[in-house]
Protein backbone atom coordinates (compact mmCIF):
# COMPACT_ATOMS: atom_id res chain seq x y z
CA UNK A 1 0.00 0.00 0.00
CA UNK A 2 1.08 3.71 -0.96
CA UNK A 3 -0.32 5.13 1.71
CA UNK A 4 0.70 9.05 1.97
CA UNK A 5 3.15 8.68 -0.91
CA UNK A 6 1.71 11.23 -2.98
CA UNK A 7 3.58 12.16 -6.18
CA UNK A 8 4.60 9.32 -9.44
CA UNK A 9 8.64 8.12 -9.01
CA UNK A 10 8.66 7.88 -12.86
CA UNK A 11 11.26 4.65 -12.28
CA UNK A 12 14.24 7.00 -10.89
CA UNK A 13 15.66 7.99 -7.48
CA UNK A 14 15.08 11.08 -5.68
CA UNK A 15 18.12 12.99 -7.28
CA UNK A 16 17.61 11.74 -10.62
CA UNK A 17 13.98 12.72 -10.57
CA UNK A 18 14.90 16.33 -8.82
CA UNK A 19 17.10 16.86 -11.89
CA UNK A 20 14.57 16.08 -14.61
CA UNK A 21 12.30 18.53 -12.75
CA UNK A 22 15.00 21.23 -13.08
CA UNK A 23 15.96 20.08 -16.46
CA UNK A 24 11.73 19.96 -17.56
CA UNK A 25 11.36 23.16 -15.79
CA UNK A 26 14.44 25.34 -18.05
CA UNK A 27 13.14 23.90 -21.00
CA UNK A 28 9.60 25.35 -20.24
CA UNK A 29 10.90 28.39 -19.38
CA UNK A 30 13.23 28.73 -22.31
CA UNK A 31 10.58 27.27 -25.23
CA UNK A 32 7.54 28.16 -23.11
CA UNK A 33 6.27 25.26 -24.37
CA UNK A 34 7.67 21.26 -24.56
CA UNK A 35 6.28 17.91 -25.13
CA UNK A 36 7.17 15.26 -23.07
CA UNK A 37 5.34 12.07 -21.61
CA UNK A 38 2.16 12.72 -20.17
CA UNK A 39 3.23 11.60 -16.66
CA UNK A 40 6.01 14.02 -16.23
CA UNK A 41 4.40 16.63 -17.84
CA UNK A 42 1.48 16.37 -14.92
CA UNK A 43 4.36 15.76 -12.36
CA UNK A 44 6.63 18.75 -12.93
CA UNK A 45 3.49 21.31 -13.61
CA UNK A 46 3.46 21.28 -9.82
CA UNK A 47 7.20 22.43 -9.70
CA UNK A 48 6.89 24.92 -11.86
CA UNK A 49 3.82 26.33 -10.74
CA UNK A 50 5.13 26.96 -7.03
CA UNK A 51 8.73 28.66 -9.08
CA UNK A 52 6.28 30.95 -10.84
CA UNK A 53 4.21 31.86 -7.93
CA UNK A 54 7.87 32.41 -6.12
CA UNK A 55 8.91 34.68 -9.22
CA UNK A 56 5.54 36.50 -8.69
CA UNK A 57 6.78 37.84 -5.07
CA UNK A 58 9.77 39.33 -6.39
CA UNK A 59 11.91 39.70 -4.02
CA UNK A 60 15.47 38.64 -2.85
CA UNK A 61 14.44 35.63 -0.74
CA UNK A 62 11.91 34.77 -3.71
CA UNK A 63 15.32 34.82 -6.12
CA UNK A 64 17.35 32.76 -3.59
CA UNK A 65 14.91 30.47 -3.45
CA UNK A 66 14.15 29.83 -7.40
CA UNK A 67 17.58 29.56 -7.69
CA UNK A 68 18.11 26.67 -5.29
CA UNK A 69 15.25 24.72 -6.92
CA UNK A 70 16.50 25.34 -10.21
CA UNK A 71 20.41 24.90 -9.49
CA UNK A 72 23.36 26.38 -10.84
CA UNK A 73 22.24 25.48 -14.91
CA UNK A 74 19.65 28.36 -13.56
CA UNK A 75 22.30 30.70 -14.92
CA UNK A 76 22.55 29.08 -18.41
CA UNK A 77 21.43 31.67 -21.52
CA UNK A 78 17.66 31.22 -22.22
CA UNK A 79 19.31 30.67 -26.03
CA UNK A 80 22.78 30.14 -25.86
CA UNK A 81 25.09 31.92 -28.85
CA UNK A 82 26.69 28.89 -29.82
CA UNK A 83 23.22 27.46 -30.66
CA UNK A 84 22.27 29.80 -33.14
CA UNK A 85 23.63 31.01 -36.52
CA UNK A 86 22.24 34.30 -36.20
CA UNK A 87 23.85 36.08 -33.18
CA UNK A 88 20.87 38.72 -33.41
CA UNK A 89 18.70 35.93 -32.49
CA UNK A 90 20.90 34.98 -29.25
CA UNK A 91 19.60 35.72 -25.96
CA UNK A 92 22.15 35.47 -23.54
CA UNK A 93 19.72 36.37 -20.35
CA UNK A 94 19.45 33.84 -17.79
CA UNK A 95 16.48 31.41 -17.75
CA UNK A 96 15.73 33.02 -13.94
CA UNK A 97 15.75 36.40 -15.55
CA UNK A 98 13.57 35.64 -17.94
CA UNK A 99 11.31 33.91 -15.50
CA UNK A 100 11.26 36.91 -13.25
CA UNK A 101 11.18 40.10 -15.62
CA UNK A 102 9.31 38.10 -18.49
CA UNK A 103 7.28 35.22 -17.58
CA UNK A 104 6.29 36.67 -13.53
CA UNK A 105 4.81 39.53 -14.57
CA UNK A 106 2.32 38.03 -16.90
CA UNK A 107 0.58 36.21 -14.73
CA UNK A 108 0.39 39.12 -11.83
CA UNK A 109 -3.17 38.85 -11.78
CA UNK A 110 -3.72 35.01 -11.55
CA UNK A 111 -4.24 33.38 -8.55
CA UNK A 112 -2.77 29.69 -9.88
CA UNK A 113 -3.20 27.71 -12.83
CA UNK A 114 -0.32 29.17 -14.93
CA UNK A 115 0.76 25.48 -16.73
CA UNK A 116 -2.25 23.26 -18.97
CA UNK A 117 -1.26 19.85 -20.39
CA UNK A 118 -2.30 18.85 -23.63
CA UNK A 119 -2.34 15.48 -24.60
CA UNK A 120 -0.92 14.25 -28.04
CA UNK A 121 -2.65 11.68 -30.22
CA UNK A 122 1.09 11.02 -31.39
CA UNK A 123 3.20 7.97 -29.04
CA UNK A 124 6.53 8.58 -28.67
CA UNK A 125 9.04 6.42 -30.69
CA UNK A 126 10.96 3.75 -29.17
CA UNK A 127 8.75 2.93 -26.54
CA UNK A 128 5.13 4.25 -27.67
CA UNK A 129 4.72 6.11 -24.53
CA UNK A 130 2.03 8.63 -24.15
CA UNK A 131 3.46 12.35 -24.70
CA UNK A 132 1.72 15.62 -24.12
CA UNK A 133 2.33 19.28 -24.71
CA UNK A 134 3.36 21.51 -21.57
CA UNK A 135 3.08 24.98 -22.07
CA UNK A 136 2.24 28.34 -20.66
CA UNK A 137 -1.29 29.46 -20.33
CA UNK A 138 -1.76 32.79 -22.28
CA UNK A 139 -1.44 35.92 -20.09
CA UNK A 140 -5.03 37.67 -20.31
CA UNK A 141 -7.08 33.77 -20.79
CA UNK A 142 -9.08 33.56 -17.55
CA UNK A 143 -11.48 30.71 -16.39
CA UNK A 144 -13.88 30.64 -19.00
CA UNK A 145 -17.36 31.52 -18.13
CA UNK A 146 -20.18 29.06 -18.18
CA UNK A 147 -22.66 29.94 -19.96
CA UNK A 148 -25.80 31.32 -18.38
CA UNK A 149 -28.27 28.39 -18.85
CA UNK A 150 -31.37 29.62 -20.08
CA UNK A 151 -34.07 30.61 -17.93
CA UNK A 152 -36.53 27.96 -17.31
CA UNK A 153 -39.56 28.84 -19.78
CA UNK A 154 -42.63 30.45 -17.28
CA UNK A 155 -45.26 28.08 -16.88
CA UNK A 156 -48.43 27.81 -19.98
CA UNK A 157 -51.79 27.65 -18.12
CA UNK A 158 -54.22 25.69 -20.31
CA UNK A 159 -56.75 28.51 -20.94
CA UNK A 160 -60.11 28.19 -19.96
CA UNK A 161 -62.42 26.85 -22.65
CA UNK A 162 -65.15 28.50 -23.82
CA UNK A 163 -67.85 26.67 -25.41
CA UNK A 164 -66.43 27.16 -28.89
CA UNK A 165 -69.55 27.71 -31.90
CA UNK A 166 -70.23 25.12 -34.26
CA UNK A 167 -68.91 25.28 -37.86
CA UNK A 168 -71.26 27.37 -40.08
CA UNK A 169 -71.83 25.08 -43.30
CA UNK A 170 -72.16 27.02 -46.32
CA UNK A 171 -75.49 25.82 -48.73
CA UNK A 172 -74.22 23.98 -51.76
CA UNK A 173 -74.81 26.16 -54.93
CA UNK A 174 -74.16 23.43 -57.41
CA UNK A 175 -76.30 20.37 -57.98
CA UNK A 176 -75.31 16.98 -55.85
CA UNK A 177 -73.06 14.51 -57.03
CA UNK A 178 -75.22 11.70 -56.78
CA UNK A 179 -78.34 11.39 -58.08
CA UNK A 180 -81.30 11.34 -55.64
CA UNK A 181 -82.07 7.73 -54.08
CA UNK A 182 -84.90 7.01 -56.27
CA UNK A 183 -83.95 8.13 -59.74
CA UNK A 184 -81.70 6.65 -61.92
CA UNK A 185 -79.29 7.79 -64.60
CA UNK A 186 -79.56 5.78 -67.87
CA UNK A 187 -76.37 4.68 -69.26
CA UNK A 188 -74.10 6.61 -71.76
CA UNK A 189 -74.47 5.44 -75.16
CA UNK A 190 -71.47 4.28 -76.59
Amino acid sequence: MRHLKAGRRLNRNSSHRTALFRNLAMALIRHERIITTVAKAKEVRSFIEKLVTLAKQNTLHSRRLVLARLGPPSKAAVIPRESVDDDAKADERHVIVKLFTEIAPRYAERQGGYTRVLKRHERRLGDAGHTALLEFVEAGSGKRMKKAKPSAPAPVIAPIHAPTPAPVVAPEASAPATPPVGEQTPPAAS
